[in-house]
C-alpha cells in the first residue's frame, strides 16, 4: 500500500486483505488524486465513527466491505466509471464488475453496491446494513461535516494532514456537473446530480417537482398556494414541454 498512499498513512492501519489492496490500487489508477485520497478518508472517518458508537469491526461489521464501499464509491465519477447513468449508480456497478473479476461472493458485491449506488441518499443508507450506513456517514463527514463533531478531538487534522483535501467539495461537484452538462441523461430532474446541474444552466431550463406535477396530465390542481417557479413562467420551457 505504501506505493501509492501519502507518507504517513501507515499509522492508520488500513485492511491489508488482498481484495482490499487490490481495490486501493484500482482507485489510485483510475481517479484524479483528490477523489482517491476523498475515497480513503471517508473510510478512516467511517471507522472513527464505529468505534465512537461502540461498533467492533468482525463482531458488527465487517471492516473489508466497509473499506470497499468507501474507497471504491465514487468511481463513477471517473473516466473509466462515466457511463448514462447517474454516478453513483455507474460507480456501484463498475465496482459489482471489479469485485466480481476478483472473486467476491454475490453477497459482499451486493452490501458493496449498495453502499456505493446510495452513499448520497440520506435516510436511505443510514436504514441498510451497517457497513452501508457507516460508509454514508464516512462520506458525509468528508464532504458536509455532518458528524465531525462525533469524531476523536485532533483526528480530523492528522488524516487531512496525510491525506490532503485539495477543496474537495468544490473540485468533486465540478466533475459531477461536467458529467452531467455532457450527458444530461446522468442528472435526472430529481437526482443529486440534477439538482447540482440546475445551478448551472440558465433559470427555468430544468423543471422542478411542481413542474412535472403540473404536466402529468390528469388534471390536478394545487390545494394550498405555493410559490410560482423560474421553469413554470419560462415561456421556452413551456414551449419546449
Amino acid at each position: 500500500m505504501a506505493d501509492v498512499l501519502p507518507a504517513g498513512c501507515d499509522k492508520f492501519d488500513l485492511p491489508r486483505t488482498e481484495l482490499a489492496v487490490h481495490a486501493l490500487h484500482y482507485v489510485h489508477e483510475v481517479e484524479p488524486g483528490f477523489l482517491f485520497r476523498h475515497s480513503v478518508r471517508s473510510y478512516l472517518f467511517a471507522r472513527a465513527l464505529a468505534d465512537r458508537r461502540g461498533m467492533q469491526a468482525g463482531a458488527d461489521f465487517d471492516d473489508e466491505l466497509l473499506f470497499l464501499g468507501c474507497v471504491l464509491h465514487d468511481l463513477g465519477l471517473s473516466e473509466q466509471g462515466n457511463g448514462n447513468q447517474r454516478f453513483e449508480v455507474d460507480g456501484a456497478d463498475l465496482a459489482a464488475e471489479f469485485l466480481r473479476g476478483h472473486g467476491a461472493t454475490d453477497q459482499d458485491v451486493t452490501v458493496v453496491w449498495d453502499a456505493i449506488a446510495l452513499h448520497t441518499s440520506e435516510g436511505l443508507a443510514s436504514r441498510k446494513g451497517p457497513e452501508v450506513a457507516l460508509a454514508h456517514a464516512g462520506i458525509s463527514v468528508d464532504v458536509l461535516g455532518l458528524g465531525r463533531e462525533s469524531l476523536p478531538e485532533g483526528f480530523a487534522d492528522h488524516v487531512h494532514y496525510a491525506l490532503p483535501r485539495e477543496n474537495l467539495s468544490y473540485a468533486m461537484t465540478d466533475v459531477i456537473v461536467g458529467q452531467a452538462l455532457a450527458n444530461p441523461t446522468k442528472a435526472g430532474l430529481l437526482s443529486f446530480p440534477g439538482q447540482l446541474l440546475r445551478r448551472h444552466l440558465p433559470p427555468g431550463t430544468l423543471p422542478d417537482w411542481y413542474d412535472l406535477i403540473a404536466r402529468a396530465g390528469w388534471g390536478d390542481q394545487p390545494t394550498t398556494p405555493h410559490p410560482t417557479s423560474p421553469a413554470q413562467s419560462c415561456p421556452s420551457t413551456e414551449a419546449s414541454a
